[in-house]
């Protein structure tokens, strides 16, 4: 372990525990403050089977369209999770599709969708994962004003599959915090608890697919950015595989080999049975790397699971609360009720977990720096000091990380390449554990939404997420219902390299168990 890291790690953990207390008191739950209850129950079908509803004539894309912009303009004053939509022109779209359905006579209407999966259907993007025209300012000053040129690659894939984009969410500035507050577009609020944070970098999708005002949307994930997200808004969220789809068209990015490994464009949804169909589509040609034609039934799915960290790492670690433990606990306990085979998980080179994720961030060079490139680490804390003041044009959480960047993580360069050595022999070891059939549970992250404004904290702890980056593993958040707090609880799967299909296996199984979503107000239709 390196010393300095692990001292400020641990100093942090303590600072942060007394924190979390203190909000707790003085910032009380304001009596109903809530977002609108879901009137409207074409909302709340899975994607699935509106894609059946859509293909038998029974539904109409303006329909879908029109009720999921009207769910939209009733949560986002609440959450404040918009950047720029455009309803509009995706209602033109609509009747475009709705115009090609109904002119195909019935016999026709298989080859069609053969070609056009998703025709129709609305979903909604991550600014930072490029939208051909729509901003793409992600969070920074530094870029009012800048459109995206093009669309990333999972979202060309969408459109060629016949789905509609209605808008662009918000993320932290260049998407360097788990918590989403900049400058350019304020404070995405959580759906659960305003007082809250909806997680970060993805956490406008997280918020909208938490509210119910999306049917599901696309993020990216290079430390947790779709899984944090997707545990505090109580939704499902995919990591795939690293180097499954091209990081074209995302902010930020590099073309640096381990960036493209790390940095995963990837899914978020109120319906784990739908992340299958998006991740095949998403994927493009390199869905045939997940074998989906060859599947694996879910008893024959072996689980190993692990409640955190354990021994001085652990110690040393942001605790995992009870209600996440017990939430892995029953998805292990129904899985091994249902004969699946169930196992605690020993990983021996997991003991310097924060040392080989951090490393790896620190080794991203070519990855956009916030200050300019020949800046000082003093000039860099100057900056972070006025940043608490209000008196930086940046945010504290991205300078942050970029300090952590800056600095090698405190760890020596030879350390660096010490770290990434022990980072390539726990793959190998997770690897050889997990095999062509195995998945792993492990917390997504040790507590449920934090504070507004603790994410400069609270993100000591990514590496229970960041981790699963740094080695490649496709990871799958799964929720679990909510705690005594009414926050989302939940855990990620891990599986071995283009293995996504038994994660998302597994979130369907644990989905058809435990209910999946849990929407934040009951709904009040009848």
């Amino acid at each position: 372990m390196d010393f300095i890291l692990r001292l400020l790690q641990f100093i942090v953990k303590i600072v942060y525990n007394i924190v979390y207390v203190i909000l707790s008191v003085v910032l009380p739950r304001k009596k109903n403050e809530q977002i609108p209850a879901i009137k409207d129950k074409l909302v709340t079908i899975p994607l699935v089977e509106i894609v059946q509803l859509m293909r038998t004539k029974r539904l109409t894309s303006q329909q879908l369209v029109k009720a999921y912009i009207e769910r939209i303009k009733e949560v986002n004053p609440h959450i404040n999770a918009i950047v720029q939509e455009r309803f509009e022109e995706a209602l033109a779209d609509a009747k475009r599709a709705d115009d090609l359905i109904f002119k195909c006579a019935n016999s026709q209407l298989t080859q069609l969708y053969a070609r056009y999966p998703l025709l129709g259907i609305p979903f909604t993007v991550k600014e930072s994962c490029g939208l051909k025209g729509m901003s793409y300012v992600v969070g920074s000053l530094q870029r009012v004003d800048k459109k995206a040129e093009r669309d990333c690659i999972a979202v060309e894939n969408l459109k060629s599959a016949g789905a509609i984009p209605l808008l662009v969410s918000a993320n932290p500035e260049y998407c360097f915090s788990i918590e989403t507050n900049s400058y350019t577009n304020g404070k995405c609020l959580n759906p659960y608890d305003f007082r809250r944070s909806c997680g970060g970098s993805s956490g406008g999708e997280g918020a909208l697919n938490g509210s119910g005002a999306t049917l599901f949307g696309i993020g990216s994930d290079i430390a947790g950015s779709i899984r944090i997200p997707s545990l505090f808004n109580g939704v499902f969220g995919h990591k795939p595989t690293g180097g499954l789809i091209p990081n074209t068209g995302v902010f930020p990015s590099s073309d640096d080999e381990e960036c493209n490994q790390y940095l995963q464009t990837g899914v978020i949804s109120r319906f784990g049975s739908d992340l299958g169909l998006l991740l095949h589509i998403m994927a493009g040609a390199n869905a045939e790397k997940m074998e989906f034609v060859h599947p694996i039934e879910t008893k024959d799915i072996k689980i190993y699971y692990s409640l955190g960290f354990s021994g001085l790492n652990g110690i040393l670690h942001h605790s995992v609360t009870a209600e996440i433990q017990i939430a892995i606990l029953k998805a292990v306990k129904c899985l091994q009720q249902s004969g699946l085979t169930v196992e605690i998980a020993q990983i021996k080179a997991m003991e310097n977990s924060s040392e080989i994720a951090f490393s790896a961030i620190a080794r991203l060079k070519k990855l956009p720096l916030l200050m300019r490139e020949d800046a000082s680490v003093k000039e860099l804390l100057q900056e972070l000091v006025k940043s608490y003041c209000k008196a930086s044009k940046y945010t504290k959480e991205g300078l942050t990380f970029e300090l952590l960047r800056r600095t090698n993580a405190f760890m020596s360069a030879e350390k660096l390449i010490k770290y990434k050595a022990e980072g390539e022999k726990l793959k190998e070891e997770i690897i050889s554990l997990l095999g062509n059939d195995g998945v792993l549970f492990f917390p997504t992250f040790p507590v449920p939404a934090i504070h507004h404004h603790t994410s400069s904290l609270a993100q000591w702890a990514i590496d229970y997420s960041l981790l699963f980056n740094i080695l490649g593993l496709p990871c799958t958040h799964i929720p679990m219902g909510v705690d005594s707090d009414g926050l989302p609880v939940g855990f990620q799967v891990i599986a071995a390299p283009f293995k996504d299909k038994l994660c998302l296996q597994i979130a369907g199984a644990l989905e058809m168990a435990f209910g999946g979503w849990t929407p934040p107000v009951k709904h009040e239709f009848s």
